[in-house]
């Protein structure tokens, strides 16, 4: 299995060099050079195995000979012996043929769980076997983060940079990462919003002197292995509900779209997804986009659901370079002509083949406030915003009524508590790991945002 970039120039690399190198050389994202098929045959015997099981199989064809099957295995094994549950992601039914898909069983009470788990052992892994260390840089929009740090905390290979907006996370979310003590993590409140964030760490990868000191590596989704580990779980809830025999669909609270993409994925290997529904809070460049073909960056509006709070989502370029039929030069002048304007539209026949898979609604604040209160009044469940966002996009957009949908429950409402307690009434308390995490002493470390001070602050700590 090879990789290629998005936009066509940089060298094709294995599955172990995409997971350190991260971003193209030539700024663009990995792909592989083909997407494994897997038969319905196939598919109908993997029905009865454990989450782990399933993930050896779903994963294996993307790892090539990177990894042998006992070593990724291994890997897999220890990723996901931290979560609460040995289903990793319970699916709950709903009624009206809805399901609730809850990733937020991890460490850190939210979806990039299931990802980063994998990716600290991996990386450990890979960099034992080539006797080399990796400094992360990592943006977060309040999830990813915290994710990423407890997935590498005190491993002697890896330093880790964490840049955050400050002052645009949940207190929950800011505490779980500057409450972490570890010499090798760092966090930065960076001053300006989660795009500037993503653009401040583009800019260390495309400085290729600076990367290559500090043979520079990423967590964002933007790094392969963080999409192929969320592949799995599309195959684990559309194998308990019928598939491969029948289609699913499935409803994705979206910001960076690395969620969704990871859908895409397992639908190009040949799950049968009837539907992707796409929920988006008041930064709704993408639902805008599905409506008329044009993407178009506005000013990011503050929201009680922040990891959606983005104007780029880094991993439409990977369903651009689809769309485009992997033609990486045009996908190149089309990402250049949008960090110049902040715009760009795609043909009608273009829109006309996303929209076939792809619908998408937004929802503002007190949108999202009233389904959580509602849901709690009349069912007694209590949803994080995104989840509430995801859930109401599902039910506006859905199309099938026969075709169960599957609603990814993103983070735990703990993460969140102010806005649904503000919702519902109702203050979701925070599992017994996490339950003096407001107690804790924090370490936060507020930057301008200034390239060369981001550099000389990674210069200073990053070890030798």
């Amino acid at each position: 299995m090879k990789y290629v970039s998005t936009r066509g120039t940089a060298p094709v690399l294995s599955f172990d060099e995409v997971l350190l190198a991260g971003l193209a050389r030539d700024g663009g994202l990995y792909v592989p050079e083909t997407w494994p098929q897997v038969s319905a045959d196939q598919m109908a015997g993997w029905k009865g195995l454990s989450y782990t099981e399933l993930a050896l199989e779903v994963i294996a064809p993307f790892v090539g000979s990177s990894l042998s099957r006992d070593e990724l295995a291994a890997i897999i094994d220890d990723a996901y012996s931290h979560f609460e549950t040995k289903d990793v992601a319970p699916l709950v039914a709903l009624g009206d043929n809805e399901h609730l898909l809850e990733l937020f069983h991890g460490p850190t009470l939210a979806f990039k769980d299931v990802a980063m788990q994998f990716l600290g052992p991996l990386f450990d892994h890979v960099l034992a076997k080539k006797g080399a260390k990796v400094c992360i840089v990592g943006a977060t929009s309040g999830d990813t983060g915290s994710a990423a740090i407890e997935a590498v905390r005190d491993r002697d290979n890896i330093d880790a940079f964490i840049l955050y907006p400050h002052g645009r996370v949940s207190e929950v979310q800011r505490r779980q990462m500057t409450t972490v003590k570890a010499d090798n993590i760092h966090t930065i409140a960076l001053e300006g919003t989660f795009d500037d964030c993503q653009d401040a760490l583009k800019a260390l990868f495309n400085d290729l002197d600076f990367r290559d000191r500090h043979r520079m590596s990423a967590v964002n989704s933007i790094n392969w292995a963080r999409i192929v580990a969320q592949v799995v779980y599309y195959f684990w809830a559309a194998l308990k509900l019928g598939a491969p025999e029948k289609p699913v669909a499935f409803a994705v609270p979206t910001g960076n779209f690395g969620n969704v993409f990871s859908g895409y994925v397992a639908m190009k290997m040949g799950l049968p997804i009837s539907q992707f529904i796409i929920g988006s809070n008041a930064n709704d460049i993408l639902t805008r986009f599905f409506e008329t073909g044009a993407m178009e960056m506005m000013g990011v509006t503050p929201t009680i659901s922040p990891s959606m709070d983005i104007q780029v989502s880094s991993n439409f370029e990977r369903l651009l370079f689809e769309l485009y039929d992997r033609d990486g030069a045009k996908v190149a002048a089309t990402m250049t002509h949008f960090r110049e304007t902040g715009k760009f539209e795609v043909a009608a026949e273009i829109l006309e083949r996303a929209t076939a898979l792809f619908d998408g609604a937004s929802f503002d604040d007190e949108e999202t406030k009233a389904l959580i209160g509602v849901e709690w009044a009349r069912e007694h469940h209590l949803y994080d915003p995104h989840t509430a966002v995801g859930l109401a996009a599902g039910r506006e957009c859905r199309r099938d009524e026969d075709v169960p949908l599957v609603i990814l429950a993103t983070a735990h409402p703990a993460k969140f508590p102010d806005a649904v307690e503000a919702a519902s009434d109702e203050r979701p308390q925070l599992p017994p790991h996490l339950a003096d995490l407001l107690e804790r002493d924090e370490c936060i470390n507020v930057l301008a945002n200034d390239l060369d001070k981001l550099k000389a602050f990674i210069d200073e700590k990053v070890r030798t």
